[in-house]
């Protein structure tokens, strides 16, 4: 660990309180005297040592960035108390954004912790409950159209550049630079907690925009000189909505991972500037192979992950099969949102509870014993 790095840490350690992610990584960030040090509590999230999934797939230096345990349950916050943060100091008064859910519910928990107005447009009926819940229980006006997630977005954006001064409105979704500026972060985190870059850092692929954020946060340390090297890049999108793969737009995407169910990614050049930067690859994985990491990262680990999130984890099991991998690497999975995002998936794939008559002895037989 470099003496910067360790030098951090102890700060962070002696600091006692968690300190706000804005303050913490201040010197890495757009942020001047008109920016607020908004805060959920966002950022600092575990990352984890999964040495019994590792062994399992040949990987015995596997790490999981877990960032479920941000505010709203996923990376996006982030992001979000960036760019909200940004927009107060700007004097916007509302925001807007499109979203298969997760970008829904950060816009409209931030935005109600700063008295803003929040629009989030939506594909109709492609939301997984949770999040749909999350994004209405904050106040959030939500929309619903046509078209999927792209569709979504082109309106949008349509929107934004065609304002009604009337309603004058934020855009927060990643094609705001100061959405990646805040998912940097969760780069920096990675290098503290490792004391370096990792080998490889492995991430589901939808929009674009987090797989762009970390290569540019593991660039900014490296030029800071606070670690010496940036890792292989590893994008893993769904078979079904693979545009990065294919070099195509998807029309009507579709995978059981509803957070990486896009088919025309707004950061698509950026990310695949960043696989080619670091050497680094973006694959497809199917349905089955992210359901199978699921339940594994659940059952070996402990670590109930929404299905999108475990697509970087299905890759890297394919990748280490294939024999593509150095298995002595260290290799970072960002996990990208919590399992209670959705519900009807866990509940899918979740074990049946047994019935049993209420006595040790009814107890005993249901279970065999």
């Amino acid at each position: 660990m470099s003496d910067v790095l360790r030098q951090l840490r102890q700060q962070q350690s002696r600091a006692g309180a968690r300190p706000r992610l804005l303050q913490r990584f201040e010197a890495f960030l757009p942020v001047d005297a008109a920016t607020p040090l908004l805060s959920l509590g966002e950022g600092f999230t575990p990352l984890i040592h999964a040495r019994t999934l590792g062994r399992a797939i040949g990987c015995p230096m596997l790490h999981l960035k877990v960032e479920g345990q941000n505010p709203t349950g996923s990376f996006k916050d982030r992001g979000m108390v960036l760019a909200v943060a940004k927009a107060i100091g700007e004097g916007s008064r509302a925001l807007i954004c499109a979203s298969t859910g997760n970008t829904a519910a950060s816009a409209a928990a931030y935005g109600a912790h700063a008295a803003l107005d929040v629009v989030v447009v939506l594909p109709r009926g492609q939301v997984a409950a949770g999040k749909l819940l999350q994004a209405q229980a904050a106040g959030a006006r939500v929309v619903a159209v046509d078209g999927g997630f792209d569709g979504a977005l082109r309106a949008v954006r349509e929107l934004i550049d065609d304002p009604d001064p009337r309603h004058p409105m934020t855009l927060v979704n990643s094609v705001n630079p100061f959405r990646i500026e805040g998912q940097k972060t969760a780069a920096f985190e990675v290098c503290e907690d490792l004391g370096g870059a990792p080998d490889y850092l492995a991430i589901p692929v939808g929009n674009a925009g987090n797989i762009t954020a970390y290569w540019k946060g593991f660039g900014d340390y490296r030029s800071a000189g606070l670690v010496e090297t940036r890792p292989i890049m590893l994008g893993f999108q769904a078979a079904g909505a693979a545009p990065l793969v294919s070099g195509y737009r998807v029309e009507e995407p579709t995978t059981v991972a509803t957070a990486i169910r896009i088919g025309d990614p707004a950061s698509g050049p950026a990310a695949l500037r960043a696989r080619d930067e670091s050497s680094g690859r973006i694959e497809a994985v199917t349905d089955e192979e992210i359901l199978d990491a699921y339940r594994d990262l659940a059952r070996y680990e402990g670590i109930f992950c929404e299905p999108a999130s475990a697509a970087s984890v299905a890759g890297v099991r394919k990748l280490a099969a294939q024999g593509a991998i150095d298995p002595g690497a260290t290799i970072v999975c960002v996990l990208t949102g919590h399992g209670l995002k959705d519900p009807d998936t866990a509940r899918r794939e979740a074990l049946p509870a047994i019935d049993a008559e209420p006595s040790a002895a009814g107890v005993r037989r249901a279970l065999g014993w």
